[in-house]
């Protein structure tokens, strides 16, 4: 049945507008003629009522006013033709006339005002579109037609009235076309068909009118034209889609596209057109008083318009701010969003901050998944939100870690929210078919004498750590003694947090070269941090530290991304090397979704893996699992597995069968004494002898001078790497350090 309707509309259509494009050829004023072209108007009546009938839309009262609107027009077309017949002439105006202007509401506002609506909102920017474009046409007419008209004291005033009275109607259908095609939802095959129906009727209108003026109307495409709409009108109801009004859910009130805004410029330079086409015409009859009315309309028109575009522009800045400064999982203000308000309430006074980590969450996500993890954390966050104190603010910090601000609040009343907060947390949680418990530890820290937020934070970082430290059953306040009595480790850990947020870490490049020629073939990335006030930390005192306070997981993908932006502004110098390594961590490896973090990061800087190497060490590996499974994943992606400090782990056989692994870094200890020792030679060539047999690379890390390069050379060493080639730095194919290295 579908198929027969839409074959029923497009059958109609095409035979309908095979009969109007036909109608100039037929011999003028004849009956046959007459005949012919009444037969067209009829039929596409009873093609809308049929359509109405068979598709029965929810709308049906609109769609029929419609077809009663179209029924006068044609009931007009058969009085003129009769009374042409009869008379032999067209008197103007007659009963014709008024049919025609009778037609008009019905197929306004019942019709196509009621049919185009739709469900949705109200378009402000597509009435104001609307209102443009009839305002330009209405202006043509007053121009040409109206103001002449009014002018022409000598004709009677019935067909003075008559005669303004089909520009008027005709203003109106523009304005409800031009309605119809601003709304975005109004794209239904049926409306479609409605609207380009009343285009042709408006565009016929306009012809007849103008040129009925000049008495140089004679029908002929004019009236193909007036055929070709009703045709579209009986399309428009025969087709299904007129079932079901529009909707305009997540419409764009003042959207607008190229072709939209080309016709609004054009209509809102129509008054200075036409004020050109007068001067030059006719200079001493130029219609300044309807041209300035219409300028005037079309100004502010445009002024509202624009006004409604600074007030989305206003709306969308203020979404993109709150949506920049609240955490999208939560709700709750984020890190950035914090900062902010403590800033303000250390301007007003001392506010306290309490900075919490959820002891036992990472188990949560291990067992059962994120998407657990991620109800849990939404739990929490409704318990704290509900919690807090007026005044108070919550936010979520990121991962596991929420901090509380409060403006004003004594010691005591610190204590108290924090006790609470325990209790609330502990509180059995049921999520994902589970009941979970997880607890908090609590860092306090207050403001006194402090104008730097992040030193603020600083401190309740210091003091969650130390209250973690402790067992993580209580709270602990900040004192002056933990920045010299806490673990090391604490410290460490509290300033490692800080200087990730500050910026006070980088990377470095050393260069893996080619034997014997020292090119670079490759480069691995160094994590190195400078501290305002430690100097230089090495990566051996702050990366096990990462590590067991899980610092480590948001650090390795910040190396991760950097080092592939990195390599790829390498590429757009023409200067990247083959690959570049990035170290990663057991713990890494035994995080639930590495993978596909990794895989996002590749997508989100365009990095190719087959350039990427994953660096780890036997030990990462050694306890199988989820660290191994996670390896063969990397590897499906197209990364290559380089296994690091080869040699010095537990089972380093054992581990090539287990792990995909293509490239072996043989540790500097076999390396530096290559040159002075049978043994370490004999170990060395050993390894070699073992990467060439299973098809691996071997890098011979730890290369420090010509001698020991030649001496692995002649081993069968191809790769290698250390001070020798190049130290670590920032950019190895900077023009700088090409020059030195050569």
């Amino acid at each position: 049945m579908r198929n027969g309707r839409v074959q029923l509309w497009a059958g109609w259509l095409m035979l309908a507008a095979v009969a109007a494009l036909c109608f100039p050829l037929l011999p003028d004023d004849t009956l046959p003629t007459k005949i012919y072209v009444n037969t067209v108007g009829t039929t596409s009546v009873l093609m809308m009522v049929v359509g109405v009938l068979r598709n029965r839309p929810e709308h049906r009262g609109p769609w029929l006013m419609f077809a009663a609107g179209m029924a006068m027009l044609v009931s007009g077309d058969v009085t003129y033709d009769v009374t042409e017949l009869r008379l032999g002439e067209y008197p103007y105006p007659s009963w014709a006339d008024l049919l025609y202007l009778c037609a008009y509401p019905f197929l306004l506002v019942p019709g196509m005002i009621r049919l185009s609506r739709g469900n949705g909102d109200r378009d402000r920017g597509g009435l104001i579109d609307a209102a443009v474009i009839s305002t330009g046409i209405g202006l043509i007419y007053w121009v040409f037609v109206v103001g002449p008209t009014l002018a022409e004291s000598s004709t009677p005033a019935l067909e003075r009235m008559v005669t303004i009275g089909y520009p008027m109607c005709d203003v109106m259908l523009t304005a409800a076309v031009a309605r119809m095609f601003t709304r975005p939802e109004n794209r239904t095959p049926s409306l479609r068909l409605l609207g380009i129906g009343s285009i042709l009727m408006l565009t016929g209108d306009l012809f007849y009118t103008t040129m009925s003026t000049t008495a140089e109307y004679t029908g002929g495409f004019v009236d193909s034209g007036f055929l070709l709409a009703y045709a579209c009108w009986g399309a428009a109801a025969l087709h299904p889609s007129m079932r079901r009004r529009p909707t305009a859910a997540g419409i764009d009130p003042y959207g607008i596209g190229g072709r939209r805004l080309a016709v609004l410029a054009a209509c809102s330079l129509l008054a200075p057109g036409l004020l050109f086409l007068q001067g030059v015409k006719d200079p001493g009859n130029i219609a300044w008083g309807g041209i300035g009315v219409g300028a005037v309309t079309l100004f502010l028109l445009v002024i509202a318009r624009n006004w409604g575009f600074v007030k989305q522009v206003q709306r969308q800045a203020g979404k993109l701010e709150d949506l920049a400064m609240h955490d999208e999982l939560t709700g709750l203000s984020n890190r950035r969003g914090f900062e902010r308000s403590l800033s303000t309430a250390l301007a007003a006074g001392s506010p306290h901050v309490l900075l919490l980590d959820l002891n036992g969450f990472k188990s949560v996500n291990d067992r059962f998944g994120h998407a657990v993890g991620d109800d849990l954390l939404m739990v929490i966050a409704h318990r704290l939100s509900d919690a807090m104190p007026d005044g108070a603010m919550v936010a979520r910090m990121g991962g596991d870690e929420f901090a509380v601000l409060l403006p004003g609040c004594a010691t005591q009343s610190c204590d108290e929210l924090a006790e609470r907060l325990h209790t609330v947390i502990r509180l059995p949680i049921h999520v994902g078919g589970q009941d979970l418990l997880v607890g908090a530890s609590i860092g306090i820290a207050d403001a006194d004498f402090l104008i730097d937020p992040v030193e603020v934070l600083r401190r309740a970082d210091l003091a969650m750590y130390a209250a973690k430290a402790a067992g993580g059953r209580h709270h602990r306040w900040y004192v002056l003694e933990l920045d010299t009595q806490a673990g090391e480790e604490a410290r460490l850990g509290a300033d490692l947090r800080v200087g990730m947020d500050a910026g006070q870490l980088h990377l470095v490049y050393q260069p893996i070269v080619e034997l014997p020629g020292g090119a670079p073939q490759a480069v691995e990335s160094l994590i190195r941090w400078q501290h305002p006030e430690r100097g230089f930390v090495s990566p051996v005192e702050f990366i096990p530290v990462a590590e067991r306070n899980g610092l480590i997981i948001e650090l390795g993908m910040w190396i991760l991304r950097t080092a592939c932006e990195q390599y790829r502004t390498w590429q757009a110098r023409g200067v990247a090397p083959g690959h570049i390594g990035v170290n990663v961590s057991a713990r890494q490896l035994a995080e639930p979704g590495f993978v596909d973090a990794v895989a996002a990061v590749l997508a989100e800087t365009g990095m190719d893996p087959h350039h990427l190497v994953v660096e780890i060490t036997e030990t990462a590996v050694f306890g199988g699992g989820v660290a191994v499974r996670a390896v063969h994943e990397l590897n499906a992606l197209g990364i290559a597995i380089a296994l690091d400090d080869f040699g010095t782990g537990h089972s380093s056989l054992g581990i090539l069968q287990a792990v995909p692994v293509k490239i072996l870094k043989v540790d500097k200890s076999f390396v530096e004494n290559v040159t002075v020792s049978d043994r370490h030679a004999v170990i060395a060539a050993s390894l070699i002898q073992l990467t060439d047999g299973l098809g691996l690379i071997a890098v011979a890390e730890g290369v420090e001078t010509p001698e020991q390069a030649a001496e692995l050379y002649r081993l069968g060493y191809r790769r290698a790497q250390g001070y020798h080639f190049g130290r670590p730095v920032v950019d190895p194919f900077a023009p700088a350090a090409l020059s030195s290295a050569a």
